[in-house]
């Protein structure tokens, strides 16, 4: 059982916090029994599971490769309020091609509450991918891993540049269609068709108007009180629900 915080592997697990020691390793930090067994169920690779002392160990786990470690140790590593006392590390799953007929493309979405709620919402409306663009807050923060309550493990996240990634769409027979303020007709008057691909922007100041110039139609949602806007992520529930309906 590992006790000290100054173990070499218990200062690996905390670098995980940080972005870049993400990339560095290839693998990223989950806490808590939902998220680990969705990433076990669904095949993503488990590089290690951590176990606080006096913890039950679940039968998903026993394949595993488990360390046990003490209560001090845990607490040093967790980044949630309440841990339940055991987390995992995971690897990457770099997805580099998608199937199907409705993408949601982000544009600079800076909340990781936000992405990973509409990550979430993505995986329940049936979309086929999620394409994260340059400036998109990253996938692999604890906050957004969490917003998604496993649905990261479940649908095509993809990071790529959002104006390449629009043409090849077009190329593919996607209707290409941007949520904005500006220059925008109601959603329910525009026709959908049979492969959408939904652009959302930034929570501030929308989509970039290079990507906005490529779309096929802009799009709003028609706000009947007094708020000035919608959150991104119930925006994008919404459009996404639509265009499945």
């Amino acid at each position: 059982m590992l006790t000290s915080i100054k173990n070499e592997k218990v200062k690996n697990w905390r670098k995980l916090h940080n972005r870049k020691d993400r990339e560095k390793s290839g693998t990223f930090l989950i806490e808590g029994f939902h998220l680990i067994e969705e990433a076990i169920n669904s095949n993503w690779q488990i590089h290690e599971i951590i176990l606080q002392a006096g913890v039950e160990r679940p039968n998903w786990a026993l394949e595993n490769n488990v360390v046990d470690v003490g209560e001090k140790v845990f607490q040093h590593i967790t980044q949630t309020k309440t841990p339940q006392g055991i987390a995992a590390v995971v690897g990457f799953n770099e997805f580099k091609k998608f199937g199907g007929k409705y993408v949601l493309l982000l544009d600079r979405i800076q909340d990781p509450g936000n992405l990973g709620t509409i990550i979430r919402t993505a995986d329940a409306a049936g979309f086929d991918a999620v394409i994260l663009g340059e400036g998109t807050v990253d996938l692999y923060n604890d906050k957004a891993i969490r917003a998604t309550q496993g649905s990261i493990f479940h649908i095509p996240v993809l990071q790529k540049k959002l104006s390449v990634e629009i043409q090849q769409l077009k190329r593919d027979g996607f209707r290409v269609w941007a949520s904005a303020l500006t220059n925008s007709k109601d959603f329910h008057t525009v026709r959908t068709n049979s492969k959408v691909a939904l652009i959302l922007g930034n929570e501030g100041s929308g989509i970039g108007t290079d990507i906005l110039g490529l779309a096929d139609e802009i799009v709003k949602i028609p706000i009947y009180g007094k708020a000035e806007s919608l959150n991104v992520s119930i925006a994008a529930g919404i459009l996404m629900y639509h265009l499945k309906g």
